[in-house]
Parts: C-alpha cells; structure tokens; sequence
C-alpha cells in the first residue's frame, strides 16, 4: 500500500502565502552556464551555486503586508531578521506544505539550496520518510524538477560539497545539535575541502532554511547564533505550536482546522470511578521541589451550603498540610497530617503523621488505580473492535495507540536479561481475549476475515527506545521536552519512521501500540483511532501532544485519504471526566497557539466585505474593525483584553444586539464573526454519542416519493465562454492596476577588514537606483500567460495591447505578468459562470434512494444533533453542521405548514466547473393547507456575495442553474434564517 496526496486548498493558500512573499523577483537566465544549458534565479559563487534575491527589503516588505491582509492576518512593520512563520495545526500536513514550497520557489525563481532544521532525531527521521512519500506524487506536479534530498551526517562531508555544487534542487535534513556547537566537525577546517569548514560551503549557497518546530530548535540563543551562521537567504518556520510568531503570513488555528473538517473529530470516553463521599479519597497528582517542597492532591472537599465536590489542593509539610481542615472538616479525614514529601525520580510519594505512604497515581480510597487502567484498556478495545466492525470493509485499518507511564508496566525483564509481559501487557491480552468472543465480533474472525487466524500477541506491540543488551527503557527527554538524540533512540527511530505504510497494511498484524516517550513528537499515523491514556498527571505530555498522533485524516488499503466525517472520529479515553479533559485541553491551546476562546480582536472584523457607493466591493479593513471594537468595548460588551462578556452574549440570543449606523449593513456579518469568536473548542463527548436512525416510513412514503422525484435527476453542463467579453473585462481591470517601479538595484561600498577572526566590513555605504531598462533581459510574457491562463496568444495579445500598460512590463516583468495572470484567470472564472448551461440528461440519470440507506450517521447531543419529529424526516435526527443550521432544522420541525424536511446525504451533489456541490435542505412545504412548494435550500450564516467568495458563490449560481434545468416547479435559493424562508413563500 502506497499513500496518495490530494490537492488540498489550504495547503495551497499555504504555500502561496510563502512563494509570493518573492513576488515581483525575476526568473532570469544568469551571466553563467553549467553544461549545455543555463541555471535560472541562481549566482556563481567560489564554492558552488547560490540562491540569489533581487528584491529590496521595502519590496519584501510590502509583499508581505499585502499577504498578511489576504489571509486576515496582522500587518508586519519590519522584516525581522527575514524570518517568515507558517502556523498549521497538527495532522493538517505541515511537511507536505514546505516540501511543495520548496519546488514552486524553485519553479517561479528558480531557488535551489535548501536546509530543513529539525530538533530530533524522531522529527528528522519523520522528515525524511515524507520525502521518499511525496517523491513519486511531486514529480508528476513537477515534471523535470529533480530534487535531492538527504540527512546530513558527518561522516560523509562530502556530500556537503556535492550540495554547494549541484545545479538541482537540493535539501539537507540536519539536526540543529549538528552544527549548534564548534567542536561539531561542520564547523572544523578540513584538509579534503580545501582547508574550508564544510559549513562555509552551505553559507556560500544562501540557503533558504526551513525551521521545523521552531519553539525546540531556536529556543536558546546560541541555537539562534547557529542558524544564522547558515547565512540564510530567509527562514521559514513551520509549526502548530509557535513560541515566537515573526511575520506571520498564514494560520490555520485548531478551530478552523476541526470546523473545516481537515482534522478528525475529537471525542473523549471518560472512564473514572464514581464519586464515593463515604470512606476519605486521596490521590497523589505531582510532587516538585522548585521552590520548596510541595505536592497536589485530589480530595474530597465539603463546601459552606453542604455539597462535597472532588477537588485538588497543594500541600507542604510547613503549611497547608492538614486534610482534615482542607477538606472542610470532614470527619473521615482525622489524622492525615502531612508529614514528608519524597521527590526522588522513581520514589515519589507523600507520607502522613498515621504512617499511610502514597505514591504518585496511588489512590487512598476510591477505585484502585490498576482497576481503573484495566476498565480504560477495555473500553478502548471495546472501541477498536466497534470501529473496526464499521469500517474494515471499507478497507480502512484501525489503529489504537496506548500512552503508559514506564515502559516496565508493559516489558518486565528479569535479572538474567528474560521478559514477560507486564501488568498492562497482561491485562491487554485477558480483556481482548474475553471481548473477541462476544457474538457482535464474530464476523472479524470468520474465514474469510483478514483476523481468522491470529496469535494475541501479535495484535499488540510497544514502540520504545532500545538499551544495548536490546532491553526496551523509558526514553531520556530534555528540559524541553524534545527527545534526546542517542545511538539507541536513533535505531528505534529508524524502525518506526520507515515502516508507516507496512503498519497500515491488513497483513500486518499489529493493530494496537504501546508507546513511552518515543512517540511524543515526529510520529502520526493517520488511521490512530483511539488513544488511552494509562498515565498519571505527572506525565510531560500535553493532551495537543498525545491526540495530535491520531488527528491526521485516515487513509484506505489504496493509500487514499478518506473525507466521511461520520468515520473520521479520533476516541480518547480518558481516566478523567470530559469536562476536565476538554477544559485544559483549550487551556493548553490558548497557551500554546495564541487562540483566545471567548476573545474579540481588534483585526476581527477587518476581512468583512460590503457594497461602496459605486456599488464595488470592499473589504471593511483595519481601521474600521477596530472602530467596531471600541463600540463593543463602549457598550460593555466586552473587556479591554477583548473577552466577551454575558451581556453581548444573551443580547445575541435575544436579537437585541445593535451596532453603529454605519456598520448597519453588514449587521449580520458582525454577529457571524463575533458568534464565532465566543466558540469553544469542538471535543465531543463520547457519553452522548447517538447513531442517526433511519425513519423507512417517511422514506417509502408518498410525501418522500413526491419531493424526490422533483429533485433526483441529474444533469450535465456545458460552457459558453464570450471571448469579446473576457477581453474587454480583463482589460479594463489591468488598466486599474498601480503603476509599477522599476526593479531598484543595490550598491555597497565597505572598507573590509582582516582579523583572525575573520574577515568583517566597516563604514559601509549603500544606494538604491533604478536598473537601466535596456539591460534587462524580458521573459516570454506570452508563454508565461497561456501556462497560466490557457487561453489562446491572440487573446492575449489582444488583452496587452489593448490595456496599454506594456511600459509596465519593461519596468517590473514578473510583477506585471503575475498581475495580469491573476486578473485574466478572474475574469475567466466570472464568466465561465455566468456562461454555464445545464441540462436535464434524461429520466433514467437520476439519484437512488439507497443514498439515505447507505450513509451511516453518527452525531452527539448538546453538540451537533437535534432531535425531529419522525414523521416529518427521513431521520430521527438532523446533525447540523452551525448554530444556523441547527436553527434551521428547529424552526422547520416546528412549523405545521412543513410536511416533511431532509438534509442531503454529502453524496447528493452538483458536478460544477468549481468542484462537486452539496445544497443543504430540501423541504415541502404545503401553502394554505392546498398548494405543495417544493424548496432545495443553501442556509449560510451570510448572504453576502464576497463574503461567500467567489467560489462558493459560483457553486451557488451552478445550483440554481442545475435546479433550474430540471424544470419541475422546484425553487433553489438561499438563505440564512428561517425567516428569510417564510417571507419567499
């Protein structure tokens, strides 16, 4: 099985976001040759072949600006030392985006030397398998862009010189401790380079530098000072969890991530004992010894009006040490008096004044802590087996993976180098034991099932770190947290890293994975379903850490990525309540992103669109979202921090939410914008999970058959492209654009200066000039537009010479050929939708019934379902996708002129130019108790045109084109209340 890569648009916008922060630098041929052909972009230097920037820091500059405001995003000042931030949740393909960076900056401006920093061995191993993963799927997008990639290793310094030299596309995978220090041999004189330092060879390239997971690779300066040391031309740096956001150019937060469906969804199955308020509980969190020693307890706490809650409380043997006064009293608590506490790795644990010692995840009362562990493994194969059952023939392998606390919990070894199986091991095998032979599992073992024939023990597995007598070990950690680079992490690495693709095999056994430390950063596997947290709270991982193994999209036995929504669930078992788990996990993501939950920026509203006076779109901006701010701010509706407070939030629910006269029009997308700032964090719930029930009645019935017999036929379409028109359009939007400067040229002067440390320049001088025009060599416009455009060079040069700008391509080329690109391609795609025609292909192209049979719908209450009247729906159910949808559905169920309402399967959908189209609604409504209208609704939370974009708004006008060609009386609009419905009835 091989792994397919899609195009995604995200991942585009982000590759976009970095490529044009170059734009207006030329792809020229150089003043050298290599062979019988030229190098584009690229400089002679006395080592090899460098990358070569043309650009001004004040054009950069202004790049950058215009990015930052396409993607909504804050506006730079300076360039900060060239550094660029990429920031993208885990599991969305953060790899994937900067290997593609890296061939369209080659193909645009032809850069070629590149250096990817990593701060592990398992992120650099990770590194590497993605390129061997994507090689076969980039060379189809870039055919004749061959690009060597490799791990630095120090042994084989030669290869840094082949780096320098080569002409290709070249990518060096190093460890920042490889080079971070100046005993590394990088940084040492050799005798076979000449008496050179292999590093002077890559600073001679001007590489472009990738930082992945900067906020563990330049977290020290002395990392800082390595990296520079590169003499990077720029640094790219990727990451979910940034510490430091340089010139941010493209984010894609948690929220959006989970709400555009890039990610699986997030449900948590809280496993813990009942609360028992009868005999004194006490459990050991943590012990620290910072400053002071001090450990944290969970208690049973009795408050003023009589209710006894669980909490947790520090304490010290100097001052709150008595349980029977933090507890509020209570009786059972008598006697347990702090007496000491024991922070000794391996041996932490409390002492009491009666004698009773607890250690860390030990329980006083309540549940027995490895009875607990035994109930979390349970369910989680419970779980496993349950998802396997729906999807196993679907060709999808389910993973589990399960985090302990130490690897001897798992592994037992005896004194004479003997293992067995540990507690966890054990109980994992007795469990899974008892629930294969539960009648529901039977047809996974039937002989025709890839688990006819099985050992137990090779259905689980753990991934840990090596000794050298070959002795599993918890893995060592850095104060970071990252993991120690060691001869035997890198072997452990090595068997992990290359075998992603075996393990998502169905011949290979392996299903459920037991993992220490090895697995905290660099590994994911895309079908991890479930993840079980077997460990105490102590534990170094985040909770982002240990899901973001399992939130990658899953792949099928063909390697393509499955997008079903209602299988894309990622299972967290969990030895706490859901409300704690999903609390800190948003706390851990407001710390860790920057995303504020329940917070209004003063940018917010700046992306908003509305009509001018002349009838022209705009985008609101930022002066006028931070006008919206201090209004809020005025009304007290929110804080000065920006979070909001109860009173917008119920003037909202009570449509009682007013802005300023001159916001009054786009009213409606200030509530969208302000609702969706108040969101939490979409984790679900595993205790209200429902399956969506199919109601046959209302599906058999008369009222169904009448309703889908208007809307079930299919249709095709064909294009009518107004050539006249596209020209004249393009024209005149190419007359608008800005005036374009000539490329500006830098001249240095500096007096150098020769010390033993090296050579320095001083008093240097500089000045800016325009290049002389007839000393530029022009590209080949019209080649580069058609690539682009695919339209014919007379239209072309019909477009050119019309619009009279030509002066403006001899002053900037690539500026002005991308400019033109972009408009041309624009107004291409208006008209391609404007010029659509659809048409009925005949009575027997038509949708089965068997869609409504053939999906399987999961939703969760409180959530994302709402609970219809089975006789006006063909599901017990509707799972709503926004709190406008769930509106929807209400209102719909509660009005009597409604007879009967569907939400479209995602697989009834609209082939358009744009992409398939999946209206939402289709609905019945009978008028004055005679007349039947029959509706196919799209609800948004906007009706606004840009605000929908472009290409959603071209799936709109597609609809209304398909619906309209079926001539039957049905009637496509949009909508985004019920009330706006009503009023067109």
């Amino acid at each position: 099985m091989k792994i397919k890569f899609d195009k995604q648009q995200y991942q585009i916008d982000a590759v976009n976001s970095i490529v044009d922060i170059f734009k207006g630098q030329s792809v020229k041929v150089s003043n050298f040759s290599v062979g019988a052909g030229h190098i584009l972009g690229q400089q002679q230097t006395e080592l090899g072949i460098g990358n070569k920037l043309e650009l001004s820091e004040q054009e950069v500059l202004e790049n950058i600006q215009k990015i930052q405001v396409q993607n909504h995003l804050k506006k730079s000042a300076a360039i900060q030392d060239w550094n660029f931030t990429v920031e993208m949740e885990t599991g969305t393909g953060k790899t994937y985006v900067y290997t593609r960076s890296i061939f369209e900056l080659n193909k645009k401006y032809g850069f070629s030397k590149f250096v990817i920093v990593v701060p592990s061995v398992a992120i650099r191993e990770g590194v590497y398998k993605s390129f061997q993963m994507t090689a076969d799927h980039f060379n189809e997008l870039y055919p004749g862009q061959y690009c060597h990639y490799f791990i630095y290793d120090s042994s084989k310094l030669e290869r840094v010189r082949e780096y320098a030299t080569s002409n290709n596309i070249e990518v060096m995978i190093m460890n920042i401790d490889a080079f971070k220090k100046n005993e590394n041999l990088i940084n040492q004189e050799r005798d076979t380079m000449n008496g050179k330092r292999p590093i002077e060879f890559i600073q001679e390239t001007n590489p472009i530098v990738i930082i992945d997971e900067p906020q563990s690779v330049d977290n020290t300066d002395k990392a800082k000072e390595a990296i520079a040391s590169l003499n990077p031309l720029c640094k790219l740096r990727y990451s979910a969890t940034h510490r430091e956001t340089y010139n941010l150019m493209y984010k894609l937060d948690p929220v959006d991530a989970y709400e555009k469906r890039l990610v699986k969804k997030i449900e948590v199955l809280s496993v813990n004992s009942d609360d028992d308020y009868n005999d004194p509980y006490i459990k050991l969190i943590n012990v620290a010894n910072k400053s002071g020693y001090k450990a944290t307890i969970e208690l049973d706490e009795k408050k003023k009006n009589g209710t006894v809650n669980r909490v947790r409380k520090q304490i010290d043997p100097n001052k709150k040490n008595n349980l029977f006064l933090l507890s509020g009293e209570r009786d059972l608590y008598h006697g347990y008096v702090l007496a000491g506490i024991d922070c000794y790795p391996g041996n932490e644990s409390i002492e009491f004044e009666n004698g009773r010692v607890l250690g860390l995840g030990d329980v006083i009362g309540g549940m027995d802590g490895d009875l607990l562990k035994r109930y979390q493994i349970r369910e989680t194969i419970r779980t496993h087996l349950d998802k396997e059952l729906k999807l196993v023939y679907k060709g999808i392998k389910v993973l589990s993976l399960f985090f302990i606390d130490k690897v001897a919990n798992y592994r037992a070894y005896n004194d004479d180098g003997t293992w067995g199986h540990g507690k966890y091991a054990q109980m994992f095998e007795e469990e899974y034991m008892s629930l294969v032979k539960l009648p529901k599992y039977q047809t996974l073992f039937k002989e025709d099932s890839y688990l006819t024939n099985f050992d137990v023990s090779e259905v689980h597995g753990g991934y840990f770190s090596q000794d050298k007598k070959g002795r599993f070990k918890d893995s060592r950690t850095t104060k970071d947290g990252s993991l120690r680079s060691n001869k035997d992490d890198e072997s452990f690495f090595e068997l992990i890293m290359k075998k992603k693709e075996e393990l998502l095999s169905f011949e290979t056994p392996l299903r459920f994975i037991f993992s220490h430390s090895a697995l905290k950063e660099g590994w994911d596997n895309p079908n991890v379903f479930q993840i079980c947290t077997l460990v105490e709270t102590k534990d170094t991982f985040t909770k982002r850490q240990k899901i973001g193994r399992g939130l990658r999209l899953p792949v099928n036995n063909e390697g393509r990525r499955v997008y079903d929504e209602n299988d894309n669930i990622l299972t967290v078992v969990a030895n706490e309540s859901y409300e704690e788990f999903a609390d800190s996990l948003q706390k851990e993501m407001e710390e860790e992103t920057g995303v504020k939950f329940g917070y209004i920026t003063q940018q917010v509203f700046a992306p908003i669109t509305y009509k001018d006076e002349n009838d022209k779109e705009q985008t609101l901006g930022y002066e006028k979202s931070e006008k919206m701010f201090k209004y809020l701010l005025e009304k007290n509706y929110i804080d000065k921090k920006g979070k909001v407070k109860e009173s917008l939030k119920q003037d909202l629910a009570n449509e009682k939410f007013n802005v300023p006269e001159e916001f009054k029009s786009i009213k409606e997308d200030v509530e969208r914008v302000i609702k969706k700032s108040i969101k939490k964090l979409p984790v679900f719930n595993g205790k209200d999970k429902i399956n969506i029930g199919l109601n046959k009645e209302v599906l058999l019935g008369d009222e169904f058959k009448q309703l889908w017999d208007k809307i079930k036929f299919k249709t095709t379409y064909s294009v009518d492209l107004d050539s006249e028109k596209l020209i004249n359009e393009s024209v005149s939007e190419i007359k608008k654009l800005d005036p374009f400067r000539s490329r500006k040229v830098k001249r240095e002067n500096a007096l150098l200066k020769v010390e033993q440390s090296g050579v320095t320049g001083e008093g240097r001088t500089m000045r800016v000039y325009e290049a002389l025009e007839e000393e530029r060599r022009l590209p080949d416009i019209l080649r580069y537009l058609q690539e682009q455009t695919n339209l014919k060079r007379r239209t072309l040069v019909d477009i050119l010479i019309k619009s009279e700008r030509l002066k403006d391509f001899k002053k900037n080329p690539q500026a002005f050929m991308e400019a033109v690109m972009k408009i041309i391609n624009r107004e291409k795609r208006k008209l391609i939708i404007d010029g659509i025609k659809y048409e009925r292909i005949g009575d027997h192209e038509y949708y089965e019934q068997s869609l409504f049979e053939n999906e399987e719908l999961v939703g969760y209450m409180k959530a994302n379902a709402v609970q219809v009247d089975n006789a006006k729906s063909v599901y017990n159910y509707i799972k709503y996708d926004s709190e406008t949808e769930k509106a929807f559905a209400e209102k719909l169920n509660n009005d009597e002129d409604v007879k009967l309402f569907i939400k479209l399967p995602g697989s009834f959908v609209i082939d358009t130019p744009l992409g398939n189209y999946n209206p939402d609604w289709a609905i019945l409504i009978e008028k004055d108790g005679v007349e039947k209208l029959f509706f196919v609704i799209e609800t948004k939370g906007s009706t606004d045109q840009e605000d929908l974009r472009l290409r959603e708004d071209g799936k709109i006008t597609c609809g209304r084109k398909h619906f309209a060609a079926l001539e039957n009386g049905v009637k496509y609009d949009v909508a985004n209340s019920y009330e706006q419905l009503k009023e067109n009835v």
